[in-house]
């Protein structure tokens, strides 16, 4: 596996380096934003993992460039930056995963085994359209329309709509869709996913007679028609 890393600290960068070669990746470094994004354009990687502060160009935008071209590479930020805003804040620029320093070398191979595991799936259904109702998700071009109307979704977004049409008209509890679209588990003191569903509706429903995502009270929440 080619892993591409930026990061602007040395001793970070070597530290990532010496451990990934160990479990046999091939492994480059990029020291700033700039050749970073330079080296992403002329490779082709499987992996990417980056800090967000960085020179030349930062993390957060770094990501939004990369999603404009290799929108199904797998990315993870591995960051001092460990407040929940943070975190939401890297994961809205398009990031797969979201990794703080300092951090358990064991957790970063999981979390790529993880996000490579996605992609490979991601990568197999290209070309599906996934539909209800007037609602489509395009998941080789990661758009969505309803009623033929484009709807701007960041790429979480996208994520967690994706995951509730391949399991509609099922109910999804908060629990799952951490798991499945998160990779964590669920925290009860935290409503993320309540937050995110709640940018779902005003994106997805707000404007439409026909609401498509429901509650169920105490379970979770179901994606159907009516």
């Amino acid at each position: 596996m080619h892993i591409l890393v930026i990061e602007d600290e040395q001793r970070v960068a070597d530290l990532l380096k010496r451990g990934l070669e160990e479990h046999q990746f091939t492994v480059e470094i990029a020291f700033d934003g700039a050749i970073g994004r330079k080296l992403l354009l002329q490779n082709e990687y499987d992996v990417v993992i980056m800090d967000i502060i960085l020179p030349q160009v930062n993390g957060l935008d770094l990501c939004k460039q990369i999603r404009e071209v290799r929108p199904h590479l797998p990315i993870i930020m591995l960051t001092a930056l460990g407040t929940t805003d943070d975190k939401i804040e890297g994961l809205d620029a398009g990031a797969d995963d979201y990794l703080v320093k300092p951090f358990d070398f064991r957790e970063l191979l999981a979390r790529i085994r993880n996000v490579t595991k996605r992609n490979a799936v991601n990568s197999y259904s290209n070309g599906y359209i996934l539909k209800l109702s007037d609602l489509a998700l395009n998941l080789q071009t990661m758009t969505a329309t309803r009623d033929g109307k484009e709807i701007n979704l960041t790429p979480k977004e996208f994520k967690l709509l994706e995951y509730m049409m391949r399991n509609k008209e099922r109910v999804l509890t908060r629990a799952e869709i951490a798991e499945k679209v998160w990779d964590t588990t669920f925290d009860t003191g935290t409503n993320f996913i309540d937050v995110y569903i709640n940018y779902l509706r005003k994106k997805i429903d707000k404007d439409h007679p026909v609401k498509l995502i429901h509650t169920k009270p105490g379970l979770g929440f179901i994606l159907k028609e009516n």
